[in-house]
């Protein structure tokens, strides 16, 4: 458990990090499909990452207002069933951020991050950082997301040349 929410920011902020590197590639660069990466390309990898960062900003614009959110809620009841649904969320995840113009992927993947930690700032921490459940499920969609796709953040900025 973290002492205080700034604690949290700060080593979500270090752990967001290496995924800005992204940024500074091609978009020909970004499009490129790479094995040892799912197959996915350095856009998919955006998408995705930013994809997930919008569903707890979603929950931290809810929390900023009042102490539920439904989007916490069904953001649980996803993981709950995550064996039989996984596969299909991220798929659809693929086809709704792969349809996005590029410049458009790239304004919310350097912004969302940054907009999630502002939220956070200001929702209190009862209703984030002090509840359990919900510290977890940050946890889980940021910084033990980050985690499990470092290996692939590597292959594509490898590919690149970077």
């Amino acid at each position: 458990m973290y002492a205080d929410g700034m604690s949290f920011l700060e080593e979500e902020r270090e752990g967001w990090l290496p995924f800005e590197a992204l940024l500074a590639l091609s978009d020909e660069q970004l499009e490129t499909p790479l094995e040892g990466a799912h197959g996915w390309t350095g856009r998919d990898l955006m998408a995705h990452m930013c994809a997930w960062i919008d569903c707890w900003l979603e929950i931290a614009r809810e929390l900023a207002v009042g102490p539920d959110s439904p989007a916490a809620e069904r953001l649980a009841e996803l993981g709950r069933n995550w064996e039989a649904q996984g596969e299909a969320v991220n798929a659809a995840i693929h086809a709704e951020w792969g349809a996005l113009p590029m410049a458009e992927l790239r304004r919310r993947f350097e912004t969302l991050p940054g907009e999630l930690r502002g939220y956070l700032t200001v929702v209190p921490e009862a209703r984030w950082l002090k509840d359990p459940g919900r510290l977890a499920s940050l946890t889980e969609n940021t910084l033990n997301h980050y985690g499990e796709h470092m290996a692939d953040l590597r292959v594509v900025l490898e590919a690149a040349g970077r």
